[in-house]
């Protein structure tokens, strides 16, 4: 699941960060199918949570900057993912990292990557860049 040139948001900082946790989710896929997916899942959960902290609160800056019209709806689900990381973090603490968090960790992050940044974040990057506005 690379990540490719028709997922750019046209914002310089978000796609490098988005480009980095396209990669990081190359290794869980590479990770299952090598069947390490247990010891990885634990690294990806350290990994998306720094990461989230760090990249949705330059996103949330960034579509306030250009005064973006759907704020609301990304910070929502922002707030959803952290929300659901948390309850996979804390399965994975508590089952060692059974099967099941391995599926739902693989599923959470597959959903948000092809639904929420292709769809959603795209949607930040034709806003900015009909505003003229694409650096952060």
């Amino acid at each position: 699941m690379p990540w490719t040139p028709n997922l750019s948001v046209g914002v310089q900082l978000i796609d490098d960060q988005h480009k980095t946790l396209f990669e990081k989710v190359d290794r869980l896929f590479d990770a299952v199918k090598s069947g390490k997916a247990k010891e990885y899942v634990g690294e990806l959960l350290a990994f998306l949570k720094e990461y989230t902290q760090t990249h949705f609160a330059d996103e949330e800056k960034f579509m306030l900057s250009i005064q973006y019209p759907h704020y609301k709806e990304q910070k929502e689900a922002h707030d959803y993912f952290v929300a659901q990381l948390t309850k996979l973090q804390n399965d994975y603490q508590t089952s060692g990292g059974n099967l099941l968090v391995i599926l739902n960790a693989n599923h959470l992050v597959s959903e948000w990557l092809m639904k929420h940044i292709s769809v959603m974040d795209r949607k930040i990057g034709e806003f900015a860049k009909a505003s003229n506005k694409t650096t952060v």
